[in-house]
């Protein structure tokens, strides 16, 4: 049966760090790949989680930049990778295969936010390309590597942001329908949350469980696109091209730090507490609770973006637009 999507509780909060989290954890010999692993968050998962002793495997579509960022990192690798390329995903993985290593851990950090209307080489719609079918291209790549591990966590950066829309099915890619660029990113969030569900059910019997984690509302890089208009909607303004919080208590929620944006990526993809688990939204280090679908409230998971039968035929989707059969992964 699906694991009840309720609260533990586990203890922590949203002001819980991930190194908080990992206290007294101990990583040595376990393999991490963390895509958009050198920059905002997805910097921080890959620092503390190589603190603990893990390699990790960071993947960047600049790798010379990434390398600079983690120069000063112990067991931290950095491989190529553009989740809008299916060639590139491939070399990727087929890199990683080739050293014959069990994947322990694979993070699914990388995405973009708000984008104006763009479409990779296959015409597909940005945001869902990149932020969904990205990643369950590299997934499915991997997969014989997360079995090899038999007790592997596959973690999705999804966001609160799944309650602007669920997926489309009929157009996801905005061929037909009006663009907004937040009810795009929306939908790729939603489908990051509904890719870990049928993962889940998929993989957990061969060891491997999927979580979806909302990291919270933090300033990185990722805000790029945003208007002045759409930060100042959250109380944040862009001084000299600098994105700053003059009053941190307004907007939709306080915002996080880099540090406590992380604790959430690192507590699903650790944490004893969901041993047993899975296909499971996070927030805040420990399960969301369910939230109405009418709900404005900026926490829970909407139903949409936990329900069965919408991850079934996500996937479903997933495999005719990406030309993937990832029928092994049953």
């Amino acid at each position: 049966m699906p694991t009840e999507q309720k609260p533990l509780p586990s203890g922590f909060g949203r002001e819980t760090t991930a190194e908080e989290v990992l206290a007294g954890c101990d990583l040595r010999g376990k393999v991490a790949i963390v895509t958009g692993g050198h920059g905002g968050i997805g910097l921080e998962t890959t620092r503390v989680l190589s603190n603990a002793g893990a390699t990790v495997v960071a993947g960047s579509r600049d790798p010379k930049r990434a390398q600079m960022a983690v120069a000063k990192m112990k067991n931290v690798e950095v491989s190529q990778l553009d989740l809008a390329s299916p060639s590139s995903i491939d070399r990727f993985a087929n890199e990683f295969l080739g050293s014959n290593r069990a994947l322990d851990l694979l993070i699914n950090n990388a995405g973009i936010m708000a984008t104006p209307l763009m479409r990779d080489d296959r015409g597909y719609e940005l945001q869902f390309a990149t932020n969904h079918l990205g990643h369950f291209q590299l997934t499915a790549r991997l997969w014989e590597a997360l079995k090899k591990s038999r007790n592997a966590r596959v973690v999705a950066l999804s966001s609160v942001g799944h309650m602007w829309s669920g997926v489309d099915f009929s157009d996801p890619n905005s061929n037909k329908r009006p663009y907004d660029k937040w009810v795009a990113y929306g939908q790729s969030k939603s489908a990051n949350s509904l890719f870990t569900v049928e993962l889940d059910k998929r993989g957990k019997e061969y060891g491997i469980r999927a979580f979806a984690v909302h990291p919270g509302g933090i300033l990185t890089d990722l805000s790029r696109y945003m208007t002045d208009e759409d930060l100042r909607a959250y109380g944040v303004s862009r001084v000299n091209g600098v994105i700053t919080i003059p009053d941190a208590s307004k907007g939709p929620e306080r915002f996080k730090t880099i540090e406590q944006g992380a604790a959430t990526t690192i507590w699903a993809a650790v944490t004893p507490q969901l041993k047993g688990k899975g296909g499971l939204y996070c927030e805040n280090c420990d399960i969301a609770a369910m939230a109405p679908a009418d709900s404005k409230l900026y926490s829970g998971v909407r139903p949409w973006a936990v329900a069965e039968a919408a991850a079934e035929a996500l996937w479903i989707l997933s495999e005719k637009l990406t030309a993937i059969s990832a029928c092994a992964i049953a």
